[in-house]
């Protein structure tokens, strides 16, 4: 089978970048391997490049000199490998009719001769048939993508919950993740007060693509879904990525909607303490942090084969010396992530869920943890 020639130039620097954004969602190793190539195809004034690994798609484009258009598919890493070491900068890329791509730069010192596939035995991206579509500026998704994502379930029998439910309604867009053990909410208001309600699952891997393209910069993503995909939008780049379906977790009444006590405290003071009293817990001696709310402070101990640590912060309120245990990854994984100075912890007895949110008025995250019964670990 013969291909059709190309040959396109192009800035070394804005190649690359697109060739590590799309390699994100190419597979690293596939019983189909051009699963692992990227997708080239050249028009008339840029490149698109695409990366799918059946799951997850990632297409961008960049700008290009294009002396004859065409199509290839190659191997992604190689491909990366090979322009990230390349010298100048601006690499010209041609392709005979036997799939053989040529790679060089301007300074014709250095030249790749690699083996590429037709286009047609590559995957077709799936489209996405838009029904409503939502806009955000970037820097703000990352953070609520990064506050909640960890909480994301890798359970495989409640397929539903390895995604984060994606929900907008009163004007604001809410991201909700649940694991059977923890649950992290981020809560914020749209620009636009006219937002359509509808909600969606996104798998978590495809957020955690999505979380290393994106940036922290001040462009504005633009999120539609359509009955089976996903796609999100920003600038020249386009992730896309199937809907998970089932039966989401009804966080509303999963949370407990009044407690015993409420507490106030300060996050950086509570993360050093269970960062040190964590200090002697390892995922091969897993034992719980146990917390002791007195009045106006929290003692916190734990204990492994290597020892025993304790460690205490302050508080405002009185917890009437309530006993309670948590995994030290899940409390601080929450705690890290609450995008506040101080936090509120309500909490009603041992054995019922600890309650984590805003000391202030925005009420824009909420992390519910699930106890550790202490008995079990206590000899």
């Amino acid at each position: 089978m013969k291909g059709k020639k190309m040959k396109f130039t192009c800035e070394k620097f804005f190649l690359l970048a697109a060739i590590l954004t799309t390699s994100h969602a190419a597979a690293a190793k596939s019983p189909v391997p051009i699963l692992e190539g990227l997708l080239l195809e050249v028009e008339d004034f840029n490149i698109r490049i695409s990366g799918y690994n059946l799951k997850t798609g990632i297409v961008t484009t960049v700008p290009a000199e294009v002396e004859t258009t065409g199509g290839i598919v190659l191997n992604a890493r190689l491909f990366s490998d090979i322009i990230r070491k390349m010298p100048g900068q601006s690499i010209t890329l041609s392709v005979n009719a036997g799939f053989v791509a040529t790679i060089s730069s301007e300074l014709k010192v250095s030249e790749f001769e690699i083996l590429g596939s037709p286009i047609t035995d590559y995957p077709e991206l799936p489209t996405v048939d838009g029904m409503d579509s939502i806009e955000i500026d970037e820097a703000l998704l990352k953070k609520m993508i990064s506050q909640t994502n960890f909480a994301v379930s890798d359970n495989e029998s409640r397929p539903i919950h390895t995604g984060a439910l994606f929900e907008t309604g009163d004007g604001e867009l809410t991201i909700v993740a649940v694991d059977g053990y923890r649950l992290a909410l981020r809560r914020e208001p749209m620009e636009k007060s006219n937002v359509p309600s509808f909600s969606f699952v996104v798998p978590g891997t495809a957020l955690s693509e999505l979380e290393k393209i994106i940036t922290d910069g001040d462009q504005i993503v633009n999120i539609t879904h359509g009955q089976k995909y996903i796609a999100f939008t920003i600038g020249n780049t386009t992730l896309i990525s199937r809907r998970l379906e089932g039966e989401f977790l009804n966080y509303k009444n999963s949370v407990p909607q009044s407690s015993k006590f409420r507490f106030k405290v300060e996050k950086d003071e509570i993360v050093r303490a269970v960062e040190r009293v964590s200090l002697i817990i390892s995922d091969k001696l897993k034992s719980p942090i146990k917390c002791v709310f007195g009045d106006g402070i929290i003692k916190m101990s734990s204990s492994s084969t290597y020892g025993k640590a304790s460690d205490e912060c302050t508080m405002s309120g009185d917890g009437e010396d309530l006993e309670i245990g948590f995994n030290d990854k899940y409390l601080l994984e929450a705690l890290k992530a609450a995008p506040a100075d101080d936090v509120i912890l309500e909490l009603t007895s041992g054995v019922t869920p600890c309650v984590i949110s805003s000391a202030d008025e925005k009420n824009n995250f909420l992390y519910m943890i699930l106890p550790v019964r202490l008995k079990a670990y206590e000899g």
